[in-house]
């Protein structure tokens, strides 16, 4: 084989080997940004949940924490849909928030309007 032959076969062997590295690089991609999606499912999912039998200022103090923590999730996560769930969530909590919180009807019509929001996110996540 002539010294332009084997060059050629090294470049091509070069080519095929970084096309091969590139569909890795792709694989590894999709499967982080899957296992982002459903680490934050898992997270806001374990975050869905409001106990109206403490004091008022402790669960507004709770309802900002989740509305936070949502939010950090949704700015972590590609995909839109789980994003957009995620952030309805969290505005649901910051919504929760602004009631007041004594009445404990207010705190029965969030977690009923809460239950939509929630099946929103188990539909993106899944």
């Amino acid at each position: 084989m002539t010294s332009w032959g084997r060059t050629a076969a090294l470049l091509a062997g070069a080519a095929l080997l970084l096309s091969g590295c590139d569909q890795v690089s792709d694989a590894v991609d999709q499967g982080s940004k899957t296992a982002d999606k459903v680490g934050a499912c898992a997270e806001a999912l374990g975050l869905a949940d409001l106990n109206p039998l403490v004091d008022p200022q402790r669960l507004k103090e709770r309802a900002a924490d989740k509305a936070q923590r949502l939010r950090a999730l949704a700015g972590n996560v590609g995909d839109q849909d789980v994003k957009n769930a995620l952030l309805g969530m969290a505005d649901s909590y910051v919504e929760v928030q602004k009631e007041r919180i004594e009445d404990a009807g207010v705190v029965a019509r969030w977690a009923k309007r809460n239950v939509g929001k929630l099946d929103a996110l188990r539909t993106a996540c899944s």
